[in-house]
């Protein structure tokens, strides 16, 4: 307590000898015997400011320049190249703003310094000025929005009627992929049933649902030159589906499915061959910070041609026949229920489902 009253003190004291050099010096202007030192600081900093707008203009399109490549990776999808030209008109536009008001601000900091006999012009109001800085950033804004608008509702919206939907799914810490099966649709899902062995919680009294394929691991494969639709869900906080060279992101918020649309143009060959680098890949990342093992949310994607991919889906097993005790307890549930005369909960579909796709040795 002694050493806070102290303290106490000490602050309280500094307080007051701040006060009396503030009335110090009030009185010395209100008598007229005030005298401002200038010196040679104040001719400094405004050099200083030019430097500072020289260098590091200098440095900013140097950085520009060579991060170029890093920052725009080659374009693989239909919708990207739409993408890249409204990015590039935004940045051009700001771009400019961005340097003439820099060059203003530490041009007009060095030409206005203080100087002794000049005068600050006292400039009140001008009508016509107010309305022009209002109405061209007004009318330009509305003009990217709009265009950002229209392109967002089209990689939104409806999806062409033959695309090739695949659900994905982010997880701490990893991506969960599924395809349709034979059927080309996608069953039905219920977060009550996921467990260590059902991952996406698939609901297998759903007809649907069971020659429905899932991924929790290697790699996603899609067919070039065909519409892909991502169904986007999260298991447990926000994550983001983003693979750059689709000029995809989309957030995958729990709770809410999302979704995103695109057609890839380039297969995974055909961009090791365009970038030099036999070792490129296409990758899904997710490029929101989601915890300890965020860097871990990587799934590679594969481009193929479309008979590869055909292919490639035709030798996957669905995830009711790598799980046949899940169907088996199924089974077992609604002929439970059945005898004892209760509508089985998981649907009345549930026991039709069920002896259609039991394998024989169940």
């Amino acid at each position: 307590m002694t050493a806070l009253g102290i303290l106490l003190v000490l602050v309280l004291l500094l307080v007051v000898f701040g006060l009396l050099f503030r009335l110090q010096i009030l009185t010395s202007i209100f008598s007229g015997s005030s005298n401002r030192e200038i010196g040679t600081s104040n001719r400094v900093n405004a050099i200083l400011f030019l430097v500072f707008l020289i260098v590091g203009g200098a440095a900013f399109a140097w950085s520009f320049a060579d991060s170029f490549d890093a920052m725009n990776p080659p374009i693989a999808s239909v919708h990207g190249h739409a993408l890249e030209k409204m990015f590039w008109t935004t940045m051009v536009i700001l771009g400019i703003a961005f340097v003439l008001t820099q060059v203003l601000l530490f041009g007009y900091s060095y030409k206005y310094q203080h100087r002794e006999g000049r005068r600050a012009f006292f400039f009140a109001h001008n009508n016509k000025i107010e309305i022009i800085w209002t109405l061209i950033p007004a009318v330009v804004m509305a003009a990217l929005v709009f265009a950002g608008w229209k392109e967002w509702t089209r990689i939104t919206g409806p999806a062409p009627k033959d695309s090739v939907v695949i659900e994905v799914m982010g997880k701490q810490f990893g991506w969960l992929a599924r395809y349709p099966g034979r059927d080309q649709k996608l069953g039905v899902v219920n977060y009550r049933l996921i467990d260590a062995s059902n991952d996406f919680g698939l609901d297998l009294s759903d007809q649907s649902s069971l020659d429905d394929i899932t991924f929790s691991s290697g790699a996603l494969h899609i067919p070039k030159g065909h519409p892909i639709m991502f169904k986007i869900r999260s298991r447990d906080v926000l994550h983001a589906v983003y693979m750059p060279h689709f000029r995809v992101q989309m957030y995958a918020v729990p709770g809410m499915p999302t979704k995103f649309w695109f057609t890839p143009t380039l297969t995974t060959e055909e961009m090791r061959a365009q970038t030099g680098n036999p070792k490129f890949t296409y990758e899904l990342a997710c490029n929101q910070i989601c915890g300890r093992g965020h860097f871990a949310m990587r799934m590679e994607v594969i481009v193929e041609e479309p008979e590869d991919y055909i292919a490639w889906l035709s030798q996957q097993k669905s995830f009711s026949s790598q799980n046949p005790e899940i169907l088996a307890n199924l089974k077992k549930k609604a002929q439970d229920q059945k005898t004892i005369g209760v509508t089985a909960p998981v649907g009345p579909a549930a026991t039709a489902a069920v002896q259609s796709a039991t394998p024989a040795s169940l």
